[in-house]
């Protein structure tokens, strides 16, 4: 920081005395700052860039560990038939609970009502 400093110092007091071969110095010194932080950017950039390309990856190969796992547990549950019977009993089995417990509540009603 205190070279910049510096170099700055000497720029102003070159323009100040019209000393050209210094202006054109101090000039170059400004465009060499510019190119380092240009590549530490461009080098920030590119680990993000990668970081980023990691991720991707990675999501990528969840979607199709998750795509392959639906397919196997379709194929494991067989024809559509099959499957549509198997929801069905479910859902049967559902509406008897439901039944069950509208018939508890409805009791509970009764007894609180005598």
């Amino acid at each position: 920081m205190k070279k910049n400093a510096k170099n700055t110092k000497s720029i102003k007091k070159a323009v100040a005395e019209n000393k050209k071969p210094l202006i054109i110095a101090g000039i170059g010194v400004g465009v060499a700052a510019v190119a380092v932080g240009l590549g530490k950017a461009f080098a920030s950039m590119k680990k993000s860039a990668k970081a980023q390309h990691e991720v991707d990856k990675a999501n990528l190969e969840a979607a199709k560990a998750e795509a392959k796992a639906s397919f196997e547990e379709a194929k494991a549950i067989g024809s559509p038939a099959k499957r549509k019977a198997e929801m069905q009993a479910k859902r049967d089995e559902m509406i008897a609970s439901a039944k069950e417990r509208k018939a508890a509540a409805e009791a509970r009603i009764e007894s609180i009502e005598k």
